[in-house]
């Protein structure tokens, strides 16, 4: 390499950019970063998705002598890098890669070429590099300098923390010292610092490049029952453009992949359960262009390098905003379109907090703070793309990016002074050691056992501001921190601290104008809507009223409550898709094959007559159809019914609540499965009860639990009339 220095051409390296990749230029700061390495010195480089990270140490590699040691966290992406560097090399040898995924005569092979010197970049996963075997082996080849890939994974604050992360730096010492190049597409200031005081890099050179992916827009929407619906119109209306679909769990992975396919969408699942080479396959299949919809765990994604994903949807909140900025970062890598959109509910947020028990306290409480860090983002109606630079220390300083739901739809602004004034003197009086939390319910005069503990009831400004859901004292706390009047302490898990900024406008305080949160709606009481799915109201109001009037007079005719025929929701979707088929009224939430066969047929000439007569166009393409529910659990409950084994003893061996098995029992019969409890029942029952609360339902105009336990429950639990609610619902609806 000493030919790049006595040359002294900055042309060079453009030459050998052009030589082995194809391209004429850098892209930001790559060609600082190469010579940084090329120099022989430690690099740490925080670089966005798709800003050409991997370039940073191939280029270097392929230039310097002995091969450079790639620490890279997934098999994936090791093959995805390892394809790449072979497509720019007459040489298939020049990369490679050990991992479990290789047989013993491929492993072989591998050791051939690096120690022939063929290999300049050489992939390896953390737990490889532990085995004494493969330690061994390193010593033997002259490494020109390791490559720490996807370095956040170092971090207990980063968003995929692995712990063998953390052994890189003494493993590293007993094979041969070399330079170290950390490299991250995302990471906090208290991540970049773990990072770089645990691979005793702390003088290293830093190279960061902005976060801001201008391309890309930003968008929260409430996550409600409809959400399988809006994201199949969705995608539907992007047809032909490739995209992901982000799930927290391989079950809903499974799931929505499935309605999806029902709905004529052509999508693949992904996720860490599945056979490894099904996996690689369905992975392939994306980046060929065969299938256009990927729906995946976190799993996917990392360092997959293809340029034109144009959006990237999260079905369910992200645990933390690192994971999620750089899940978004895989839309628009080629500059064009990238639309990133997350469905929000705090339900899911309270969901991901129990995942945390049992985890030690230190980790529960990071995991707590990453969780609010997100809450806050989804909630604020602040510019999205401010709120994430601000998230990794970069200032954003237009008031309007244009490029996110809040920018594009803005709220108006209220003034928040004395509020801001009270918050930064309780912050001050305290001595920046307390949460955000803790100041709020302070000015709210909550006696929490805390601020009894420490005597804070007792401060003048105790109860003096703050509403009470605390949520405009919240966004004032946010919104503070980004004008830089407040900041969190990352090292004490989030203490808020008073800057010297705050304390200036304590001093002289002017207008502080705050717009108030987003206030997401909560999906509706599922108890009081049984049914998953179905339409918030009818359409056609008028084929609505008609079908009303004809289960009116069935129920009549049959001597049946008109709901045990077919629910509301059940109607108002029908007055919203219009099935004219068995098949399609069976794809109405709350209409099995049964209901159908028993109910169907006069709704379906209803609704024929109701489309001819006034030459109604059926929306056939918004109509979502669902899959059938034949989960393990349902099928082995059902199963367990029929050998009549006691419904607790199912709920023990299955590990649920009693209420839980009950939840899953109703959804059974709710979906048109007719099934016999009677052996149960009769057990724990008297037949006068029984007939007390059958005759109930048979009466009711409602199958309301709410309303039963009101109008018989100061005789009977809860339970009970859930257990005949069941066996009433099953004989006579289905």
């Amino acid at each position: 390499m000493q030919e790049f220095f006595n040359m002294g051409k900055d042309n060079f390296l453009r030459e050998q950019l052009k030589k082995h990749f194809g391209f004429d230029t850098f892209k930001g700061n790559q060609e600082a970063v190469i010579r940084n390495i090329l120099d022989g010195n430690d690099t740490f480089v925080l670089m966005p998705t798709g800003g050409g990270k991997s370039l940073c140490y191939q280029l270097p590699a392929l230039l310097m002598e002995g091969t450079a040691l790639v620490i890279s966290p997934l098999i994936a992406l090791m093959k995805n890098q390892v394809d790449a560097m072979r497509n720019f090399s007459e040489d298939n040898g020049v990369a490679h890669f050990i991992n479990s995924s290789l047989s013993k005569s491929a492993v072989d092979k591998v050791k051939e070429d690096i120690l022939s010197g063929v290999t300049k970049l050489f992939y390896v996963a953390p737990e490889s590099m532990n085995k004494e075997e493969n330690i061994d082996f390193l010593r033997q080849i002259p490494i020109s300098f390791y490559a720490i890939d996807e370095a956040h994974c170092i971090s207990e604050w980063g968003h995929d923390f692995r712990p063998e992360y953390r052994r890189i730096r003494p493993i590293v010492n007993e094979i041969a010292r070399r330079p170290l190049v950390a490299l991250t597409a995302t990471a906090t200031l208290k991540v970049q610092h773990d990072i770089r005081k645990n691979l005793g890099i702390m003088d290293a050179a830093i190279f960061k490049s902005s976060f801001n992916r201008p391309n890309l827009y930003y968008e929260v929407r409430s996550k409600n029952k409809d959400i399988d619906k809006e994201i199949i119109k969705f995608i539907k209306a992007n047809q032909g453009k490739s995209g992901i679909v982000y799930c927290l769990s391989r079950k809903k992975v499974e799931d929505f992949t499935k309605i999806l396919e029902a709905n004529g969408i052509n999508a693949l699942a992904y996720h860490a359960g599945m056979d490894a080479h099904k996996r690689s396959d369905n992975q392939d299949a994306f980046l060929m262009e065969k299938t256009k919809v990927i729906v995946a765990t976190i799993a996917f994604g990392m360092g997959i390098d293809k340029p034109d994903v144009r959006y990237v949807i999260h079905y369910d909140i992200p645990k933390s905003l690192e994971g999620y900025y750089q899940e978004t970062g895989r839309a628009g890598r080629d500059g064009g379109e990238g639309k990133c959109i997350v469905f929000y509910a705090n339900k899911d947020l309270q969901k991901l907090e129990k995942f945390m028990q049992g985890k030690p306290v230190a980790e529960q409480e990071i995991g707590r703070q990453l969780l609010e860090e997100t809450k806050a983002y989804a909630k604020s109606s602040l510019c999205r793309r401010k709120i994430l630079l601000h998230y990794f220390g970069e200032d954003y300083t237009k008031d309007n990016c244009g490029a996110c739901d809040n920018c594009l739809n803005p709220k108006k602004q209220v003034e928040a002074k004395e509020l801001l004034i009270s918050i930064l003197e309780t912050v001050d009086l305290l001595n920046n050691k307390f949460k955000s939390d803790h100041i709020i319910n302070i000015l709210q005069g909550k006696n929490t056992s805390e601020i009894t503990a420490y005597g804070h009831q007792d401060l003048e400004i105790f109860g003096t501001g703050c509403e009470e859901d605390g949520q405009t004292c919240n966004a004032i706390i946010r919104q503070a921190m980004i004008a830089g009047y407040l900041d969190k302490d990352i090292e004490n898990y989030g203490l808020l601290k008073i800057t010297p900024a705050g304390k200036k406008y304590l001093a002289n305080p002017d207008s502080f104008k705050i717009t108030k949160d987003n206030d997401f709606e909560e999906e509706g009481n599922p108890e009081e809507t049984p049914m998953r799915g179905g339409a918030v109201c009818a359409v056609d109001p008028v084929l609505y009223a008609m079908m009303k009037d004809l289960r009116k007079k069935l129920s009549k005719k049959l001597n049946v409550p008109p709901y045990v025929i077919f629910q509301d929701p059940s109607l108002e979707a029908m007055a919203t898709t219009y099935p004219v088929t068995d098949e399609e009224l069976q794809n109405i939430p709350g209409v099995g094959a049964g209901k159908a066969k028993r109910y169907g047929l006069e709704f379906i000439e209803l609704i024929k007559r109701h489309v001819i007569e006034n030459e109604i166009e059926r929306p056939e393409d918004l109509r979502i159809r669902t899959v059938a529910n034949k989960s393990k659990l349902k099928i082995d409950i059902v199963q367990s019914i029929d050998r009549q084994v006691a419904l607790d003893d199912i709920a023990l061996s299955k590990g649920l609540e009693f209420s839980e098995l009950l939840d899953e029992i109703e959804a059974i019969v709710y979906s048109g499965t007719k099934i016999n409890i009677d052996y149960f029942i009769d057990e724990i029952m008297d037949e006068e009860h029984i007939e007390y609360i059958y005759g109930y339902f048979r009466e009711s105009e409602t199958d309301s639990l709410r309303k039963a336990i009101e109008e018989i429950g100061s005789d009977h639990t809860e339970e009970n009339i859930r257990l005949i609610r069941i066996k009433f619902l099953s004989e006579l609806a289905n």
